[in-house]
């Protein structure tokens, strides 16, 4: 998709088009020690360096939930539909995690625009979203995102 900012009724024919990649985001020990800290998930394989360094990836994963969460900054970027009063995320479909993403690495997104259709007030949006990581073959994280959009 050319336009970064459609209007809600321009998405309807932008179906099945490519919505692009998003800039590449940091993975660090700090994002990943905030987000243990919020979500209280501690486990060592996440926010413990010596130990995680002899475990079963060589050191530090980011959480698999924090890579799915980035999806909301990294899309953000790629697109700001215009006309939107209210924006909500509805939900996801088929979330998988493929293969970790090390404490180090950048992660971006690659989304397209799966379909569109009409609720009370606006349209549900469902979008393609694959986190791919900087050198990687396989994707962090697959997933397709459901967002309400609200005239």
């Amino acid at each position: 998709m050319t336009d970064t900012n459609p209007t809600i009724d321009d998405l309807v024919d932008k179906v099945g088009e490519p919505l692009g990649e998003s800039g590449w985001l940091d993975i660090t020990q700090e994002r990943i020690n905030t987000f243990a800290d919020a979500t209280d998930d501690h486990q060592w394989i996440h926010v413990d360096p010596e130990r995680a360094a002899e475990g079963p990836f060589g050191g530090p994963i980011a959480h698999g939930y924090l890579t799915l969460s980035l999806i909301v900054p990294l899309l953000t970027d790629m697109l700001q539909v215009e006309g939107v009063s209210m924006a909500l995320n509805y939900g996801l479909n088929k979330v998988r995690f493929p293969t970790p993403v090390p404490v180090g690495s950048k992660v971006r997104l690659n989304a397209s625009l799966a379909g569109v259709e009409e609720v009370a007030g606006g349209v549900q949006v469902l979008i393609d979203c694959l986190v791919e990581i900087d050198g990687g073959t396989k994707p962090a994280c697959a997933a397709q995102a459901v967002y309400r959009l609200y005239r």
